[in-house]
């Protein structure tokens, strides 16, 4: 018998708003939900599926590896492979997924004044107030690299890339840096209020409310000397 012919495979084409339009573009490729929020996940540094999974609570497995996968398709993510013996993968942004950062710092600046109060059923991450927290900062460290500020919170510790970070740089990361150049102590509703522009980083450390520890020239920057 004749070997039948399969149909032709036609490739899936992701939906889109079909708009000539830059804003609808946009929106073609980051648009879904979940899809902002991975990249907030990986401005932080390459991160495991493991990792992306356990810090972007309610997303189920498929949607986050059909967000990643799609992604990954509009270049911006890579996915590579890690040398033994960590023998893992990890997802990065490309340099066009970096560029989301401004983005993602106005969002965080247009949806500040919702987060009044926490709801009982709200995750949260010691990180996520990176965003807001940038915006304060921002000024410290001249237009250089800049240095590294360790940030404590009640819920937890995370740390900040202040000045201008070298292309594809993590602008903030989990837990205390390797090496930081300046150590400060707030509470979360403090870190939001600056991030809704209620008072300056210099006034709060004025006012008492901030505590700035370290040696060198940010630590000294940041307490107003």
């Amino acid at each position: 018998m004749p070997r039948q012919q399969q149909p032709a495979t036609r490739p899936v084409r992701r939906r889109s708003y079909d708009q000539f339009c830059a804003g609808a573009r946009a929106l073609d490729a980051v648009g879904d939900r979940w899809t902002l929020l991975i990249v907030r996940e990986l401005l932080a540094g390459p991160r495991r599926y493991t990792d992306l999974h356990a810090d972007l609570p309610g997303v189920s497995t498929d949607v986050l590896a059909s967000r990643l996968k799609d992604m990954e398709q509009g270049g911006l993510v890579t996915r590579r492979r890690l040398p033994p013996p960590a023998a893992a993968s990890v997802y990065e942004l490309t340099e066009r997924g970096h560029g989301l950062l401004p983005v993602l710092a106005a969002l965080a600046e247009w949806g500040a004044p919702a987060l009044v109060e926490r709801r009982p059923t709200d995750a949260v991450r010691a990180h996520w107030f990176a965003l807001p927290l940038l915006r304060a900062l921002d000024g410290f460290g001249g237009t250089a690299v800049g240095g590294v500020v360790d940030v404590h919170l009640g819920e937890g510790e995370f740390h900040v890339r202040t000045g201008k970070p070298a292309p594809g740089e993590p602008v903030y990361g989990d837990g205390p840096a390797t090496r930081a150049d300046a150590r400060i102590v707030l509470d979360a509703e403090l870190c939001l209020a600056l991030g809704r522009g209620e008072l300056t980083f210099a006034e709060a450390v004025k006012d008492g409310r901030i505590e700035v520890s370290g040696e060198g020239p940010l630590a000294a920057e940041l307490r107003g000397a």
